[in-house]
């Protein structure tokens, strides 16, 4: 039952639209608008309007967990042994540049002793897909049936797949017909598509990395907050102990872009190393996951404990067990996380190019914007323009400054992986992402600008969902 209108509107959204979401997982189905009895339409018909007029009217929270429970519902819903019950967790990233945080939390966290099923998504566009950076490694499989990742699930401890066909149908459907009716960015839809595969995951809590800025979904923080309350309010009216971090994404996170080389970045930070913007933002998180679930006292607490498996070698130990248990051959998943940083960069394959870029002149760094720097890469091949394109895991970009560095010209502050296609318009769009200053730049706002969760979850100076 619908619980009225929209916020500001005078129409209901569609009554029927629950019923029309869970019905798009199974073929045709029967127009809710119809003027008489028995009219029937084409789903793709029907559901194009109910989708135009959740963008135009808006949807409540109450609208927006009814259409959420009605596409997860759509299709199976995953089961598990009830000795886990309380310890399911999964993270949820909006998308970013050099976003590689999955591939160190879910190890990570199954270290500390959580049950870790991550439904994952690829690349679209200039933001990178946790699947095509695991798919770097040779032999890694991200198709997986609910029993395998069961499995996998009791051996290991975590598992990092894709969507399977017969989860949540609902959501490819309105997914494909979002992008023709202009509705991508309708708030109601983005919740709903987002936290339906998650309660089909019968999560018991879920963090979400809710990104804004230049190379963000949300230029604006004021834009992602909006998303990140809608997602905790209707999460934890699911039942899923829900809370969201929001996150800068003007620079990349890390030192490394492209598929092959941000393995290479996570192997580090589950070494106990690599960038420390990076293992903030991994152990942020999964502080947030491990409070929870009830494994520590607070978030903080959690974020220590986190910390002690990156850095003890149990994180690393479960990432490797992990690339065996879903096709990585024994021994390539050794040498990868025992080798060299060399054996590691021979064994996921290096670009025919690398090269250097120097200062065009000589200033202090007050940024690299990502967004510059992700297009050319993307025009290189390491990304998508549409859903089932090829990308080259080994095209990609390592940052050799940092903000607050001094350059001087001809100094190299970027070093290129491609193919031999980067061309002199690639080259300066890519000089266009260093930003150089004649001063030292200010100290830089926080990586993790707010934490949002349900009303009285954290003292402090969390911010309230409500």
């Amino acid at each position: 039952m619908w619980m009225g209108a929209g916020p500001g509107e005078g129409t209901a959204v569609p009554p029927g639209a629950p019923q029309m979401a869970s019905g798009c997982g199974h073929g045709s189905g029967r127009g809710q608008g119809g003027d008489r009895e028995g009219d029937t339409q084409p789903v793709a018909v029907t559901a194009g309007a109910m989708l135009m007029a959740i963008r135009l009217r808006g949807m409540d929270a109450g609208e927006t967990l009814a259409l959420t429970r009605a596409m997860a519902g759509s299709g199976r819903t995953l089961a598990w042994p009830p000795a886990w019950h309380g310890l399911l967790v999964d993270k949820h990233s909006t998308g970013g540049v050099g976003d590689k945080v999955s591939l160190a939390l879910a190890p990570a966290l199954a270290a500390c002793g959580c049950k870790v099923p991550m439904i994952s998504g690829r690349g679209l566009g200039h933001t990178g897909g946790t699947l095509d950076k695991l798919e770097a490694i040779p032999g890694f499989r991200v198709s997986q049936s609910p029993e395998e990742m069961q499995r996998i699930l009791a051996r290991v401890g975590c598992c990092i797949v894709g969507q399977s066909a017969e989860l949540v149908p609902a959501d490819r459907v309105l997914y494909g017909l979002r992008d023709v009716t202009a509705t991508v960015d309708s708030l109601p839809l983005i919740t709903a598509s987002i936290l339906s595969k998650k309660a089909a995951e019968r999560l018991s809590a879920l963090v979400l990395d809710v990104k804004f800025g230049e190379a963000a979904l949300y230029r604006t923080q004021e834009s992602a907050r909006e998303l990140a309350r809608s997602l905790v309010e209707v999460g934890a009216h699911l039942g899923i102990r829900t809370a969201a971090l929001l996150s800068r994404m003007e620079q990349p996170l890390g030192r490394a872009v492209g598929n092959a080389l941000e393995v290479l970045e996570a192997l580090q930070c589950l070494g106990g190393g690599g960038p420390p913007d990076l293992r903030h933002l991994v152990t942020a998180l999964g502080g947030v996951l491990l409070w929870q679930c009830g494994m520590a006292a607070g978030a903080e607490q959690g974020r220590e404990r986190l910390a002690r498996a990156l850095d003890d070698g149990s994180a690393l130990g479960t990432f490797e067990a992990m690339l065996g248990a879903q096709g990585v051959p024994p021994d390539t998943a050794r040498r990868l996380c025992a080798g060299t940083p060399a054996q590691r960069r021979r064994l996921l394959g290096e670009a025919k190019v690398c090269e250097e870029l120097p200062a065009p002149q000589e200033g202090w760094v007050q940024q690299v914007r990502a967004l510059p720097l992700a297009r050319v890469l993307h025009g290189l091949g390491a990304g998508r323009s549409r859903a089932g394109d090829p990308v080259n895991p080994r095209v990609g970009a390592e940052l050799l400054v940092g903000t607050g560095q001094h350059l001087r010209a001809g100094e190299p502050w970027l070093r290129v992986h491609h193919e031999g296609t980067l061309d002199a318009e690639g080259r300066r769009e890519l000089q266009d992402a260093l930003c150089l200053g004649p001063e030292p730049p200010r100290d830089p706002p926080p990586l993790v600008a707010e934490t949002i969760v349900p009303s009285g979850a954290l003292p402090g100076p969390c911010r309230d969902s409500q």
